[in-house]
């Protein structure tokens, strides 16, 4: 069925209450665990309707945030999901309660029970309010994005559409494009102030409410880190900084010699070549084409999941006026497709975006028949299916950029640690406020630009009030939308460095590996996933230091002047 056949009815309330009482009956009058069971199967059956229904709606927002019916819709969503997850909730009481729970701890496997333990924690009607107003704040950072309307080149412009201009070889107009980009931010600087502020006290609230003892406890259960606690990423955190921030100054330093200034400013920072940044050759069309290419080329099972997303009208890629920034991967379940977003501009993202989020899709694809808790890993573990894929796919990129693909090739493993400090900057911040949640506005921003200094202490914004004054995170929407998340990216991403330099060295497991990971979908946690997949966790001493010099070494075998 193609995406735009499928279609919509409003899933209430009322319908999922009905469904758990039908659930509820059956599984007490269960007489064996094999009863039991099916009942529990029967109820996501049920379930994947409703997170069906809830994607649809979804996306169709996102592609359109000027939709009134889709932006009801998600008005709607936004405040019964916390009821909706309550009801859930009774499902998950009643399986622990069970009799039969040794059995089904069997037939189910033990880490569905961990992850109820888990989610028992994190909902009571005492926090519905405040979940519901969280979702309604989130949303509405959510419209502001999306409804960016920039005036530039003689053009209205959304933020995407700007990145182009902020990478073109004529510096005036990388300054002017950036110092437009971010006057949409400053000029609103005071109502995501607000927004945040907003959302940082209501996560201090949920969490008091539900007994934690703060809202970073909170977010750790939420992202269901069963494997590493706050030590370890902060930790972790410090490595980067000792081993990590210094090479990338040194990238910096190269990047500067390159495009010939005698100083580099934070609008340089996107452009990387004299020559000009590497440009995808072709249209949107021709570049999905050569992506369905590239799939058949790689493995029969991504050129059978390349040609399904495509023929069922599944990737939605075009930057347009009303469409939300970004780019995501969100699942149909029901029907069990995957779904792409994103918005092409006509730079190097636009070939990024169909390799990460086709990582995150094969993976989707590939484990759509597990147990519905387990189709989805955790997020740290979900982007190393996608940052993997970025670089499985290295050998194909001439098809994307022609004369241009030593280039990107050489841009694509400098980004790769570029990325790193940026990432770990961001969970820094975050544990600072949500450690804190009585800080003022002027401390979150003071603090920001302090570690900025500490993990990018290459940044120079060039006297501009906004950025110095610290507050570039508020482009940031992982922060307002997920705390915790980001540094997610950045575990992928050493996870990722590996799964590279094993296919460089033309590791013949390499593939069946990566094959592996996805199809175990989140049957496992992060640390087992790693581990089956041939690969080491980032927090063992010496895998991200070690994956770095490897990296940096393959980077010196480039003379990246002559690009």
């Amino acid at each position: 069925m193609k995406f735009s056949e499928i279609p919509y009815s409003r899933i209430t309330n009322e319908q999922l209450h009905n469904t758990a009482e039908e659930f509820l009956k059956a599984f007490s009058a269960a007489e064996t665990a094999a009863e039991a069971d099916s009942a529990i199967r029967r109820f996501y059956n049920e379930y994947d309707v409703l997170e069906t229904t809830v994607s649809i709606a979804y996306i169709r927002y996102h592609i359109n945030i000027n939709d009134e019916f889709y932006k009801a819709e998600q008005e709607y969503y936004d405040s019964a999901m916390p009821a909706m997850m309550l009801e859930q909730q009774r499902i998950i009481d009643a399986v622990l309660a069970s009799k039969f729970r040794s059995e089904l701890e069997k037939s189910l496997g033990t880490l569905l029970f961990r992850k109820y333990e888990n989610q028992r924690r994190l909902i009571n009607e005492a926090v519905l309010p405040d979940m519901q107003e969280e979702n309604q704040l989130i949303s509405k950072y959510t419209e502001i994005l999306g409804g960016a309307e920039i005036p530039f080149d003689g053009k209205t412009l959304n933020l995407t559409q700007l990145d182009p201009y902020r990478q073109s070889p004529d510096r005036a107009v990388r300054k002017a494009a950036t110092e437009a980009y971010f006057k949409f931010f400053s000029d609103r600087q005071g109502e995501f102030d607000e927004l945040y502020g907003k959302l940082v006290t209501l996560r201090a609230s949920i969490a008091e409410k539900l007994g934690f003892a703060d809202a970073v406890a909170l977010g750790y259960a939420q992202m269901e880190r069963f494997d590493y606690d706050e030590d370890m990423v902060a930790v972790y955190r410090e490595e980067i900084k000792k081993y990590i921030t210094p090479l990338v100054s040194e990238l910096k330093e190269r990047q500067r010699r390159r495009i010939g200034v005698d100083k580099m400013y934070f609008y340089d920072n996107g452009y990387y070549f004299k020559s000009g940044n590497p440009i995808p050759i072709g249209t949107p069309d021709e570049l999905v084409a050569s992506a369905q290419k590239m799939y058949r080329e790689l493995s029969p099972e991504s050129g059978e999941f390349f040609d399904f997303m495509v023929e069922n009208e599944l990737l939605d890629l075009l930057a347009k006026p009303g469409k939300m920034t970004g780019g995501f991967c969100t699942g149909l379940p029901q029907y069990k497709m995957p779904f792409i977003f994103s918005n092409f501009t006509g730079t190097k993202e636009d070939v990024d975006v169909l390799t990460h989020e086709a990582g995150h899709a094969l993976q989707a694809y590939l484990s759509a028949e597990l147990f519905p808790e387990y189709r989805s890993p955790t997020y740290e573990s979900c982007e190393i299916h996608s940052m993997s894929m970025e670089l499985i796919t290295r050998p194909w990129m001439k098809s994307f950029f022609g004369a241009d693909a030593e280039k990107f090739l050489y841009l694509q493993l400098d980004d790769i640690l570029n990325f790193l400090p940026y990432g770990v900057l961001v969970d820094d911040f975050q544990h600072f406020v949500y450690h804190n949640p009585a800080a003022t506005a002027d401390e979150r921003a003071a603090e920001w630009r302090r570690l900025e200094r500490e993990y990018m202490p290459w940044l120079d914004y060039d006297g501009d009030e906004y950025l110095d004054g610290g507050r570039r995170w508020q482009r940031q929407s992982h922060i307002y939308q997920r705390p915790f998340y980001y540094i997610d990216y950045t575990l992928a991403q050493v996870c990722a460095m590996q799964f590279f330099l094993r296919f460089n060295a033309g590791d013949e497991n390499a593939w069946s590996d990566y094959l592996k990971l996805c199809r175990l979908g989140g049957s496992e946690t992060f640390v087992s996933l790693v581990g089956a997949a041939g690969l080491k966790s980032p927090f063992v001493p010496g895998v991200l230091q070690d994956a770095a010099k490897r990296i940096k070494a393959i980077l010196e075998q480039t003379d990246d002047s002559a690009l």
